[in-house]
This record gives structure tokens, C-alpha cells and sequence, in this order.
């Protein structure tokens, strides 16, 4: 089979499945593992489909944002174990910012540091900060519907009175290339302040936010410590050149 028609038929069956293994492609196409391998290697180059551990999937669209409630009910144990290490970091006195989203959420519970005070534009993060005893600042701004984040000009005027010892940035893609990046370009703005204001920054993303690239850019990969669960070292070689990575295992 030449290599256009195997390209074509590792492209149908991603629109059609969203996620395909690659025993499946292998299957397919009539191929060796190795074959389908350089095949991902190349249409992922042409920036076609993502490579992903055991397989590929289709790119997201650059503009797609779930709503905080979808991305909640996504990826609960990767992001719990990932929101446990991070957690882990912060240590006694610390001044911390603490992103709005899922995985910065569920740092809270574990988050065993005293007399910390945390800065955030997170809505939802609020209640359970407070249930727990923990200083918090919140940042003001204009209430962000879909992810109940706090943006606009109040928000970055809000981070601007703070300095930070570490920070703990979500963000909805992460590659090579392009850096850290999400779809609203307002919120793009307070996460790359929060992170120019603290003296550590950590960036929280499972492996489905590796080799994705959304709307608005954030910072370039050098300037943030990843923590992700991903442990393929053939997907994760390329972003050990160019910054730190801390895998955690579920």
C-alpha cells in the first residue's frame, strides 16, 4: 500500500472514531507497527492529528472551550493525581496564585501547608478554600460564564498587587512549538501576569493538553514547570529539551 492511501486511511478512521489505537491502524492498513509509527510521526508534522500514548487522535478545534462542568467529569483520577503532586509543592508561608479550573481545583483538598495565602480567579475555588481555613484573595474582574474564571482589565489590574512564591496555571494545550495556549484571549492575559508575578510557575495538564494547540497564547513552554501524566518518552521527549517535566503516575 503506498503511503498516501495509508495517510488517507489513518485520517478517515480518526473523523470517523475521534481516537484510534495503533493496533487498530496496523490493522487496517496492513502494516508494520513501525510503519504506522513514522506514519503518525509525518501527519503530525503536517499538524493533521495528534499523536497520543497507544495511538493518535484528532486535533481539537482552536476555539473549543468546555463549559466548567464538562471538563469537571473529565480525566477525574489523571487530574486528582496530578492536583496531588502539585499540592505537594506548596510549602508553610507560601503565597500562592491559584489559577480558575478543574486540576487547580482539586489541589485544594490536598493541600497540606499552613498559614499559606492564595490569590485566585476562580469562582468555584472560593468555598472550599474557605471551608479549609485558607487566607484568600480574589482577584475581580468580570465573570467569565462558561468557566466561572475571572478576566477583563479588573482581574489583571486585581494579580498586579501581588508577588507570588509559586503559581498554578491550567491551560487547555500544551506543544512544542506554540507553548502553553487557550482559547479566550483575556484569560490568556491573567494567567501569563500571575505567571510573570511569581517566583515559581507550574502548569497543570493530563496528556490529553500535550501536542494541542488552541486560540490564544499564553508563554512559551521555557517558561513554566509542566506537571502531566503522560509517560510515553517517545511524546514527551521533545518538550524535555525545552523545559521542565515532572510525570506523576495514576
Amino acid at each position: 500500500m503506498l503511503t498516501p492511501e495509508r495517510h488517507q486511511i489513518i485520517l478517515d478512521l480518526l473523523k470517523d472514531r475521534g481516537v484510534v489505537k495503533l493496533h487498530e491502524l496496523v490493522e487496517a492498513t496492513s502494516s508494520s507497527e513501525s510503519t504506522i509509527r513514522r506514519d503518525l510521526s509525518q501527519l503530525e508534522n503536517e499538524k493533521k492529528l495528534k499523536r497520543v500514548h497507544g495511538g493518535a487522535s484528532l486535533l481539537a478545534q482552536k476555539g473549543e472551550e468546555l463549559s466548567i462542568t464538562e471538563k469537571a467529569a473529565k480525566n477525574l483520577k489523571e487530574k486528582d493525581k496530578i492536583a496531588q503532586y502539585a499540592a505537594s509543592l506548596i510549602r508553610d508561608g507560601d503565597c500562592i496564585y491559584l489559577d480558575a479550573g478543574t486540576t487547580a481545583f482539586q489541589m485544594i483538598p490536598h493541600i497540606k501547608a499552613k498559614e499559606i495565602k492564595v490569590v485566585t480567579n476562580g469562582l468555584t475555588h472560593l468555598e472550599e478554600l474557605l471551608e479549609r481555613g485558607i487566607d484568600t484573595y480574589i482577584t475581580g474582574g468580570y465573570i467569565k460564564q462558561k468557566t466561572r474564571a475571572l478576566i477583563g482589565k479588573g482581574a489583571l489590574e486585581g494579580v498586579k498587587q501581588y508577588r507570588f512564591d509559586k503559581c498554578f496555571i491550567g491551560v487547555n494545550a500544551i506543544h512544542t512549538e506554540y507553548g502553553f495556549t487557550t482559547p479566550d484571549p483575556e484569560e490568556a492575559m491573567v494567567k501569563l501576569n500571575a505567571m510573570n508575578l511569581s517566583q515559581e510557575t507550574f502548569v497543570l495538564g493530563d496528556r490529553t493538553k500535550l501536542n494541542e494547540v488552541t486560540f490564544a497564547k499564553i508563554a512559551d513552554l521555557k517558561e513554566g514547570t509542566i506537571i502531566t501524566d503522560e509517560t510515553d518518552e517517545e511524546i514527551l521527549a521533545p518538550y524535555i529539551e525545552k523545559t521542565t517535566i515532572k510525570v506523576v503516575t495514576t
